[in-house]
């Protein structure tokens, strides 16, 4: 998709006429680019931003959930419970990842995945019920 259109793309595209465009840049409402032949150019970044979020929308939402031992098994089905919640409450798809292992353990099967899907760009959202949770040193 070409980021710079013409007066008449714009104005179909935010559904108004060309003379309203033509009265909005006198009025210093928006400002379109020149090309050398003198045309007006409007920057849809500009215009609709949302038409250019489709890649972050594509990335995912990850919660995560962790403790310490396995004695502390009741808090991590408590911490899913709250992470589902509040991801479904968002109106967010999710996926889940939760561990079991010290804070200070770098090693942990989930946190390994977790960190792969950040670093791959995969992920634009992560949510944990604390901020100890991914890590005890660090976070």
């Amino acid at each position: 998709m070409n980021r710079l259109v013409p007066i008449s793309e714009a104005s179909k595209l935010l559904g108004v006429s060309v003379p309203t465009l033509r009265r909005w840049e006198a009025e210093g409402r928006l400002i379109p680019e020149h090309t050398s032949g003198k045309h007006r150019r409007y920057d849809l970044l500009k215009l609709k931003p949302e038409l250019f979020r489709a890649s972050e929308d594509s990335r995912k939402t990850l919660a995560y959930a962790r403790v310490s031992s396995h004695d502390q098994k009741a808090d991590l089905e408590r911490q899913k419970q709250v992470l589902e919640l509040y991801c479904a409450q968002q109106g967010w798809t999710f996926e889940l990842i939760s561990d079991l292992g010290s804070g200070m353990n770098y090693y942990k099967k989930g946190l390994k995945r977790l960190l792969n899907e950040i670093l791959a760009g995969h992920v634009g959202r992560l949510v944990i019920t604390h901020k100890d949770r991914l890590l005890r040193f660090g976070a």
